[in-house]
């Protein structure tokens, strides 16, 4: 079946929507590291971006506050169930389909693993790292590496 609005949003993600994978410090976290899947799109007309949310029927839209809203899906419930369906189905074409494929099996790990090991956090690190970003990444393996080993230390003493 051919849906004109689905393969219009695809080449808009394809242009301007990313897949991300993110590392965050939480201190109520066991080994202090998060992983922080997203999908978002940054635009400043805030009615796309509307469009968009009742398209895919999830996410939330924010204001950046320097004139430019974003478009974000975190929930790893609605990526699973709701983004990752759509782009399987309806195919990425550019680089973003390289992105979308690592994004996608992160999900699966994150879905299929109550708790994280070291391993794991590797692994979702360097599958991360394949893809290309145009800044420097917040925090490298070494210091997420040294928050875990540290936590573990702790848990330890106690």
């Amino acid at each position: 079946m051919f849906n004109e609005e689905a393969f219009y949003l695809v080449g808009f993600v394809d242009g301007e929507g990313s897949f991300n994978i993110s590392f965050k410090i939480r201190q109520d976290y066991l080994h202090k590291v998060q992983i922080y899947p997203s999908f978002n799109i940054s635009q400043k007309e805030k009615n796309i971006l509307i469009w968009i949310q009742s398209f895919l029927e999830c996410g939330a839209i924010r204001n950046r506050g320097d004139g430019v809203y974003y478009y974000e899906v975190h929930s790893l419930k609605d990526l699973r169930e709701k983004i990752i369906p759509f782009f399987k189905n309806y195919k990425l074409k550019t680089k973003k389909r390289k992105a979308f494929k690592i994004f996608s099996i992160v999900i699966k790990i994150l879905t299929l693993k109550k708790s994280l090991d070291w391993k794991d956090i590797q692994y979702i690190y360097l599958l991360r790292e394949k893809v290309k970003v145009g800044r420097q990444r917040k925090y490298s393996l070494d210091d997420l590496q040294k928050l875990w080993v540290s936590s573990e230390t702790i848990r330890q003493i106690h």
